[in-house]
């Protein structure tokens, strides 16, 4: 029997437990015949996760998957997909509504849902929850999701701050609870923390069109990529800053790595690409959240390539860089971005433009460059 359309899926995240509920349970009475899935990993300890199943009414199922290979994420996702097929199956389902459990960020599952629904599911929406007054005390939580009890495997090493950030940058539409703790400045940290989002109060009808409104895998990959985010811009307002700092010439390694701590540690959230005079093809991402910093390469920049790989690379790839071309570096740049409230803005300027090359140190050529103290290599190189 063939399948006579799609069943829209929305994904709905946050560790706004509360303020996730509240959205979920909103979709569930403004949509008619949706039903919501909810994998709850705080039982992988024990070798299971917990699959609950409702609709307005209430509860319509629940049942336990095993672990999949010590990962509760990977039972979810091995678990979720036949669910959802399932409720598509029947044809009785609207909207099948997927509440992630609080450390599970919305892309992987996104991408999970495209990727094995057969013809069968569709990704119509990816919200976030936003409980507006927490925003700024969950990016700047350092801790390791396991002392949080949130962990999603043993080996799971994410910080609060860090899945906090990118569940929040992930998404195109954040649902924002009323909370009558939060003010001007928690608004403004929002608005400038993902400046493309489009914010809908959870109590408005407009979050259930935000449901249905699309969803395209690809493009939002292509957004999170170091080497073409839309990042922020500058911005000022309530007593939160965002700062961006764009250069050319590449940094010194030495007094790059020793500044870290103070860079990591001078804004709420910081993120960008940048480069290293002694690894001038190496194009480096710079992701940090709550004092912890990722530094990590995410490819070579496209002015390394061959001319040949270039048809390689994706449309959305070649584009970033041809905004950014330089006639002597190509599309190597400094391009990192501070967002937070009471920003040092001009002391966090001098100290980026002191990790840089000297005039002495860039007229010296690429070749010397390259001799430079490999400072980062216990960071970039470790297997």
């Amino acid at each position: 029997m063939g399948h006579a359309r799609e069943l829209p899926v929305v994904i709905v995240a946050g560790l706004h437990a509360d303020a996730r509920r509240e959205v979920v349970d909103r979709l569930l009475r403004d949509v008619p015949g949706s039903v919501a899935l909810h994998h709850d990993l705080a039982s992988a300890p024990e070798g299971t996760v917990l699959r609950l199943v409702r609709d307005a009414s209430g509860p319509v199922s629940h049942g336990e998957t095993p672990l999949v290979n010590d990962c509760a994420c990977c039972a979810l996702r091995e678990d979720l997909v036949p669910e959802l097929e399932r409720l598509a199956d029947d044809g009785l389902t609207r909207l099948a509504v997927v509440e992630l459990w609080d450390s599970v960020e919305p892309r992987a599952m996104a991408e999970v849902v495209a990727a094995h629904g057969g013809g069968r599911l569709a990704v119509t929406g990816v919200i976030t929850a936003v409980d507006p007054a927490l925003v700024l005390p969950c990016l700047a939580n350092g801790d390791d999701l396991a002392e949080a009890g949130l962990a999603a495997a043993p080996t799971d090493r994410r910080t609060v701050g860090d899945t906090w950030a990118r569940q929040l940058e992930y998404a195109p539409v954040l649902a924002v609870v009323d909370s009558a703790e939060a003010d001007d400045e928690d608004h403004a940290l929002l608005a400038q923390l993902h400046p493309t989002a489009r914010r809908v109060r959870a109590a408005s009808p407009d979050l259930a069109r935000a449901a249905f409104a699309g969803f395209d895998v690809e493009a939002a990959a292509a957004a999170q990529h170091p080497a073409c985010a839309l990042l922020p811009q500058d911005a000022d307002e309530a007593g939160v800053t965002t700062f961006v700092w764009h250069r050319r010439r590449p940094f010194h390694p030495e007094r790059l790595y020793e500044a870290l701590e103070d860079l990591c540690c001078a804004a709420a959230r910081s993120r960008g690409r940048f480069w290293l005079a002694d690894r001038p093809d190496t194009l480096l991402a710079w992701d940090a959240a709550g004092g912890a910093l990722c530094v990590e390469s995410a490819g070579p920049w496209l002015a390394s390539l061959p001319d040949a790989a270039w048809e390689m690379v994706p449309p959305v790839r070649r584009a970033a860089a041809a905004l950014d071309w330089h006639a002597e570096h190509g599309d190597r740049c400094q391009h990192l971005v501070f967002t937070s409230p009471g920003l040092d803005r001009d002391g966090l300027e001098r100290l980026l433009d002191s990790c840089l090359l000297t005039d002495a140190e860039y007229a010296s050529g690429p070749e010397t460059w390259k001799r430079l103290p490999a400072a980062f290599a216990p960071l970039l190189d470790a297997a």
